[in-house]
């Protein structure tokens, strides 16, 4: 079986898995204040162009985006994102378990935009209803589009306009620094709050949050610790960061994986099958007959994302730092042989 299913499925990297066995024994201290995290924290503040950021690296996107989220929002407070928006539809209603209402805006290609905030907005104006007060996207987004640099300018300049924080969820974020569409210091410069997806790009867990606001800066492990993110042996987040913060191993991790997803992508268009979305990175929805799909589904793993009609399905292939080229080319001799 060849999976491509999600970006996850392996463990880690060799180096990271190296850098963990030399660490095994050494007795560090806990709760990421040993030297592997604090050095892990210097290394993404300087990549960020942010010596002011404060870092914290916990677990999981879902754990990591409702421990901030809730932090930074009263009670009364809500997210406007994306309908597609991984807080919307795959997260369990774990932003609404903390209190937190989600405005889903429609959005095809999975990108919010300036007019859909304003919008949302303006349709909840009373103590009768709750209060907007973050906007939410993800880079990549949940189709694998993305959003330019001008693109989360013009949200920074709504936010600003509104009153509204600006958080990015970052758990494909090295697809999308390898594609160009935006760098680190220009996440800094632009966002409250975001955070570097380990999980999803070669790391075994961990997501790197980088808290730039200064007023969402005080107490934060307080409510780390009481979401039960604050891991005791914190410094195996702070190992592998290490090495994904160094040697350009995160962005390379990216490149790998988006350049097998457009060799994908351009073999499945050259047999004539239609995309449900434009990406440019690791996930790419080609739209098959029904028929494709079942000979497929045997040999390879894929998740359904969508019925565009009764006889198709769009499909999600997602590739990893781990995927070898000949998977593609597997894969792409299977297509052409179930179409015939």
């Amino acid at each position: 079986m060849i999976r491509f299913t999600n970006d996850y499925s392996e463990g880690c990297h060799p180096l990271i898995l190296k850098a963990m066995e030399a660490a095994n024994l050494e007795g560090n201290f806990g709760y990421s204040l040993d030297p592997h995290s604090e050095h892990a924290h210097a290394l993404i503040r300087a990549a960020c162009g942010r010596p002011d950021a404060d870092v914290h690296i916990l677990v999981g996107g879902t754990q990591t985006n409702q421990t901030a989220i809730s932090a930074f929002l009263r009670p009364y407070e809500a997210v406007i994102a994306a309908s597609t928006g991984h807080v919307c539809v795959h997260e369990t209603g774990a932003i609404e378990a903390t209190g937190h209402k989600c405005i889903a805006c429609p959005a095809d290609d999975g990108r919010l935009t300036p007019e859909a905030v304003r919008a949302a907005y303006a349709a909840n104006t009373t103590e009768h209803m709750v209060k907007p007060a973050l906007v939410y996207v993800s880079e990549t987004t949940e189709v694998g589009t993305l959003y330019s640099y001008a693109q989360l300018k013009a949200l920074r300049a709504v936010c600003d306009e509104l009153g509204l924080l600006l958080y990015l969820d970052g758990a494909r974020l090295g697809s999308a620094l390898a594609a160009g569409a935006v760098t680190l210091p220009q996440l800094g410069e632009l966002a409250d709050a975001f955070y570097i997806g380990g999980t999803k790009n070669g790391a075994l867990f961990g997501e790197a949050l980088v808290i730039l606001n200064a007023r969402l800066k005080p107490c934060f492990r307080y409510n780390i610790k009481q979401r039960g993110g604050m891991l005791a042996k914190g410094w195996m987040l702070g190992v592998q960061f290490e090495v994904l913060l160094q040697n350009d191993l995160y962005t390379e991790l990216g490149r790998h994986e988006n350049a097998l997803a457009l060799r994908l992508r351009d073999g499945i268009a050259a047999l004539g099958y239609p995309f449900a979305s434009h990406s440019e990175t690791n996930q790419q929805f080609p739209i098959l007959p029904d028929a494709v799909v079942e000979k497929l589904a045997p040999d390879f793993s894929f998740e359904f994302s969508s019925k565009p009609d009764a006889s198709h399905t769009a499909i999600r292939l997602v590739t990893s730092w781990a995927t070898q080229p000949e998977s593609i080319d597997a894969f792409l001799r299977a297509l052409a042989a179930a179409a015939k």
